[in-house]
This record gives C-alpha cells, sequence and structure tokens, in this order.
C-alpha cells in the first residue's frame, strides 16, 4: 500500500516536472491516471527548490534579485509546463471563435499575441506580488503557494468532462478524480499553509477556489470541458491569485 501511493506521488512529480524520479517508479496510463492526487505534493517540492533558490540567493543578493532567481527556479524545475499551458489557454480563448477553433489554436506549438501577453503579464503580476512580500515571508510563501495551486487543477479533474476527441497526455485523468483523490490533494495541498501560516491567512485558499470555479465554467462554455493546457492555466492563475490574497489578508 504504501509503496504503491509512494510510486503514484512519484509518477505525479514526473508528469508535473524535471525532477528524476528512481527508475523503478515506471510508468503506465494506470499510474499515471491514479496520480492526480498528489499533484500538490509535486507542487511542494517545486516550492521548495524556488524556496531554496530564495533563500541562497538573498543571503548575498538584494530581495528583488532573490524573487527573480526564484521565481526563474521554479519555471526550470517544471521546464514551464504550466506557463506553456496558460499561453496557450490565452491564444485559445482569444483568437478562437468557435470550440473547434480554440481547440486548435491550443494544439499549435507556436506562442500568438494574445499567449505572449498573458505570460508576461502572469510572470510580471507574480514577480510584483512576491517582492511585496517581508523577506522573512518569502519562502513560506512559495511552500504554501506552489502546493496550494495545484490542488485546483485537480478540482478541475473533477469537475468538468474532457474536452478533446482524440487524446492528448491529460486525457488520462478524465473521470480519474474521485471524492477520495481530491479529499487527499486538499489535504496535501493545505498543509504548508495550516503549517506555517496563523489561522487567519488560511482564508488565502477560498479566492482562488472562486477563480478556480470561473474559469471551470469558462473552459465548460468555451470547450466542453478541460485539456491539458487548461489545467495548467488554472494553475498559473490560482497561485497568483493566492498571493495576492496573503498580500490582503496582511
Amino acid at each position: 500500500m504504501i509503496a504503491r501511493e509512494l510510486r503514484l506521488a512519484l509518477t505525479a512529480l514526473t508528469f508535473l516536472t524535471r525532477i528524476p524520479v528512481p527508475a523503478w517508479v515506471g510508468h503506465s496510463e494506470t499510474q499515471l491516471k491514479q496520480s492526480a492526487r498528489y499533484f500538490p505534493l509535486a507542487g511542494l517540492a517545486v516550492g521548495a527548490i524556488s524556496a531554496l533558490a530564495y533563500v541562497a540567493a538573498a543571503s548575498i543578493l538584494p530581495h528583488a534579485v532573490s524573487v527573480a532567481l526564484a521565481l526563474i527556479a521554479s519555471v526550470l524545475a517544471t521546464g514551464a509546463f504550466h506557463e506553456d499551458g496558460f499561453a496557450d489557454t490565452c491564444d485559445g480563448l482569444g483568437g478562437g471563435q468557435s470550440r473547434e477553433e480554440a481547440l486548435r489554436i491550443m494544439q499549435d506549438p507556436r506562442v500568438g499575441a494574445f499567449g505572449a501577453i498573458g505570460i508576461t503579464l502572469v510572470l510580471i503580476l507574480r514577480f510584483v506580488a512576491l517582492a511585496s512580500f517581508a523577506p522573512v515571508l518569502v519562502a513560506p510563501v512559495l511552500l504554501a503557494g506552489h502546493a496550494a495551486s495545484r490542488f485546483y487543477p485537480v478540482l478541475l479533474i473533477r469537475l468538468l468532462p474532457y474536452a478533446r476527441v482524440e487524446g492528448g497526455k491529460s486525457k488520462s485523468f478524465a473521470g480519474s478524480v474521485g471524492t477520495l483523490d481530491a479529499a487527499i490533494a486538499l489535504a496535501i495541498g493545505l498543509a504548508p499553509l495550516a503549517a506555517l501560516f496563523p489561522p487567519r491567512d488560511w482564508l488565502a485558499f477560498l479566492p482562488p477556489l472562486a477563480a478556480c470555479a470561473w474559469l471551470a465554467q469558462t473552459f465548460r462554455v468555451r470547450l466542453g470541458g478541460y485539456t491539458g493546457d487548461c489545467l495548467g492555466a488554472t494553475q498559473q492563475i490560482c497561485e497568483i491569485v493566492f498571493y495576492l490574497s496573503l498580500l490582503a489578508l496582511a
């Protein structure tokens, strides 16, 4: 049982990041399908890398520069996986008039004007939000934010059908998130926030929930469901909303 869950957790890490895992983890469609419950745990690993980069840089460099390096570390850890999904979603929803056209644009590997503008604004806002925290808070915020923001894509999978007919990497998750999976993802996503921040700040988990609900409705109407790009876009938006919520509570 423990070995199985560990294998699923490492599978989630393989899917969402470029962090190497042991060869014995293996890969199968069933294993991937069951790994969504551990998305927040993979997020916590990314947050730890980003937080360590900030702490190391902050010992010799200014606060803003250290925040920028922490962001770069998180992008390198994921291979810009979520950022790429956000850019594709911006292109699809911004340039596609119909469901079919939007899905076709999202499959195009090229980045259009909507995607370029969207990802630029997201990176700027994420940097400014993190740089606005006191230096002592940046590492805890990164740990909590990266873990929490990976819960919302799991919720999206729970709420929506898969939008594409021909498939894709994220089709494996269609119908895979049950109540127990969502509960496990929620517990892991909330754990760093609950451990590192006072109860008042736990409310920062709620505004991203509203953002996720809005995104789910948008994807349902425009696309008929979710795609892998939608999952990445949801993570990016919910991470930023989480940071802004913590700032507002402070």
